[in-house]
This record gives C-alpha cells, structure tokens and sequence, in this order.
C-alpha cells in the first residue's frame, strides 16, 4: 500500500477524505434505487404485506371513479373488514368449492363479482331455514373469511374490468377504443372461426348461437354478463354489430330480435356464453391488476366455473 499521503499537506488530506464520504454517502442514497445493498445498512422495504381487508377495499375503489356509490350492491358480505389480510381470491362466484379453496390456499379475504346468497341485494331473511345457506354461513364464519362484492365498481372502473378481462382472454385488447366502448373491430373471421376460439380461450365447452358459421365478423358488441333485453338491443340498433358477444339474455327478447333481424336479411349473428363463464375473466384481470399494487399479499384467482352441464 502506497504510503504517498504520509507527504501530502492536511488540507489535501481533508479534501480527499471529505470527497471519499460525499462518493459513499451518493452510493448508500442511490442503492435502493438500484436494487444494490450497501455494507452495514439493511435495506427496508416501502411495502407492507400488514394491510387490513378496509384497507384493500379502500385502495381498490380508489381506482374508479365516483365510488363510493350510493346504493351499491358493492357491500361486505361476512366476517370482519377490520382483520389483517392473509391472502385474497378473487372469483366469479363465492361458492362452498370456492371457499374451501380459499381456506386451503391460506386465504381469508374474498373478492366475489357477483351474490353469495343467491339474489341481487344478498338478502338472508327469506333464507335462514335453509340448510344451504347456513352451511355457507358457518363455513364463512368458523373460518374468519370475509367476502366483498366487486361489482358495480367493476364495471365502473376506466377501463371497465370485465371488458378488458375478455379482450386479454382473446387477445383482442388491441383493438379496444375506449370512445366506442364495448365495440371492437378484428380483422374479419368467420363465425365458425370466432366460436372456436371462444370455447378455447374463454374454457367453454358448449355455447348457443344464432347466425350462418360461414358469415364473415368484423364488427363485434361484446356485453358481458346480463344486460337484459333493452341494452343488448339498443346497442344492437346503435353499432350495427356483424355479431353480438354476450353473456345470458331472456330468450323472449335478445334472440327473438335477431330472429326476425336476419330474416328482413341483416347481416347479424348472437353468441351467448354463459352469464358465469362471460364475465370470469374480469376477475383474472382484477387479480393482475391488484398484485403489483398489494405487494406482499398472495392473490389468487380461483374460477368459480360454469355451473351446468350438457346432456
């Protein structure tokens, strides 16, 4: 080791020295930065896994505009908004299967889009001399789980949710326009061609239509969920679709129109997935989304599937 500061005066001396600290000082501020650790300091994290399901809830609707909203279906379902999370599903449906997922999976906080005591508002009343349902009560409760309804929030978000689920699910997110909503236009593909990908990248095994497989679709309304009669055919008669995408319709309404639309000759056809398996991946997305945003926290989509089966 060189010896030559021995011959240097004191003020070079506490210069150097002075400009040694300013180079580790510089260091240790830009090594967090970095991802670099610096010898003899720990390095914290600026995330906290500590957050209570309020807290979620809190910063998730953060994210959409105008909520709270009055009047919202959006509401805890069971248990305790106060109690730390120890992991999130999110799911179409908070099913007995689902809930018993979530248990095994460590997880004590549910994200639901649609009711859990089957009917809109999840009123109990009319309910409590069912077995059905308080099985689901007490498994709920013996297991500290708590259940949130996403979905006014959902559909409310910019983008909406559920949309982006199914255009990322069919890779057709590039072809979204937010002026023009829930009409999207592809490159032409056959109906036969749309269906087929529709049962593959959405997991349905069967689905009804109405149209010629053959007929060529560009122009596409895709109206997750149920919308009812009025809406899917108001957005009918407003974008002029070469094919409807839908969730589930009352069949004396939405079908019975593009019946007699096709036989005045319009080009028009109507795919109706399954009111559960149209809007599930809405609920993948949410999950994506919540991830880099609750850092430290598990989140997991656990599907709640198609209920019905095919005779």
């Amino acid at each position: 080791m060189s010896n030559k500061n021995n011959h240097e005066s004191p003020a070079a001396i506490f210069w150097q020295r002075r400009e040694f600290v300013t180079t580790v000082l510089k260091a240790i501020s830009a090594a967090p930065l970095l991802g670099v650790p610096v010898p003899g300091f720990a390095m914290r994290s600026s995330h906290s896994a500590d957050f209570t399901v309020q807290q979620v809830i809190d910063l998730i609707l953060k994210s959409v505009p105008g909520s709270p909203f009055p009047n919202t279906v959006d509401t805890i379902k069971s248990g305790d908004p106060s109690q730390k999370v120890t992991g999130i599903v999110t799911t179409m449906f908070a099913t007995d299967a689902v809930i018993e997922k979530a248990i095994k999976a460590g997880a004590n906080f549910i994200i639901a889009h649609e009711p859990t005591f089957y009917n809109h508002l999840d009123e109990t009343d009319w309910l409590e001399n069912s077995e059905v349902y308080q099985h689901k009560k007490q498994l709920l409760e013996k297991n500290k789980i708590v259940v949130w309804r996403f979905h006014d929030g959902l559909h409310a978000h910019k983008p909406d949710g559920v949309m982006m689920g199914v255009l990322e699910a069919m890779n057709w997110q590039k072809y979204y326009d937010a002026e023009k909503r829930y009409l999207i236009s592809i490159p032409s593909l056959s109906l036969d061609k749309i269906i087929s990908n529709l049962k593959k990248n959405l997991g349905i095994k069967h689905l009804k239509f109405i149209g010629n497989v053959s007929q060529q679709c560009s122009r596409i309304a895709i109206l997750p969920g149920a919308g009812g009669g009025k809406s899917q055919i108001g957005a009918i008669m407003k974008g002029k679709p070469d094919l409807v995408i839908c969730g589930e319709i009352n069949e004396w309404e939405t079908a019975e129109y593009v019946r007699d639309a096709r036989f005045m000759g319009e080009k028009i056809s109507l795919v109706i997935l399954g009111h559960a398996v149209s809007e599930e991946p809405g609920l993948q997305w949410l999950s994506e989304w919540l991830r880099p945003r609750i850092e430290g926290v598990k989140i997991t989509h656990i599907p709640s599937g198609d209920p019905f089966e095919w005779g």
